[in-house]
C-alpha cells in the first residue's frame, strides 16, 4: 500500500489523527509488507516542518532518516512511470502537485491509497485503502 504523506507522517508520529483500528491496521500491514510512500512525502514533510506545521521531538534531519529507513517505508522515486501516470489523470483533478504525483505512484504501482484527502477519495481515481480492507 502507499501512503499519503499525512497518513506516514501520522503514523509515524503518533497521535490522535488515526484511529487505533488505522495505526492497528497500518502496523500490521508493515508487519506484512513495507508500507510505500512517494518520493514527494519527503519534501512535503520538510516544507511541513519549515513553516512550523510538523513538530518533532528530534531534529527535523534525525527524524527523516529514521522515517525512511527501508525496515520503515520504501520510497518509490519520481519516474517515467510515475510522470505517465500523472499525464492520464483528469486536468480538472486537485490541484496540488503533490497530490496528483502521490495519486499517480498509487496508480502506476496499482496499489491502494491510505490517504484522508476528500478530494482523492471522492476521485474514484485510486483505490482507497481502509482499516478492514486487503493491502
Amino acid at each position: 500500500m502507499l501512503l499519503d504523506t499525512h497518513i506516514w507522517i501520522w503514523w509515524l508520529i503518533g497521535g490522535e489523527r488515526l484511529s487505533p483500528a488505522e495505526r492497528i491496521a497500518l502496523d500490521t500491514a508493515a508487519q506484512q509488507a513495507p508500507l510505500k510512500i512517494s518520493a514527494i512525502s519527503l519534501w512535503e514533510a520538510q516544507m511541513l516542518h519549515s513553516h512550523g506545521r510538523l513538530a518533532l521531538n528530534l531534529p527535523f534531519a534525525s527524524w527523516l532518516m529514521r522515517a525512511t529507513v527501508p525496515e520503515v517505508v520504501q520510497v518509490i522515486p519520481l519516474d517515467a512511470t510515475v510522470i505517465l501516470e500523472i499525464d492520464r489523470l483528469p486536468s480538472d483533478f486537485h490541484g496540488d502537485p503533490a497530490d496528483r504525483i502521490i495519486v499517480a505512484t498509487a496508480r502506476a504501482l496499482g496499489l491502494p491509497l491510505a490517504t484522508s484527502d476528500r478530494r482523492i477519495r471522492e476521485s474514484n481515481l485510486v483505490t482507497i485503502w481502509t482499516p478492514n480492507s486487503a493491502t
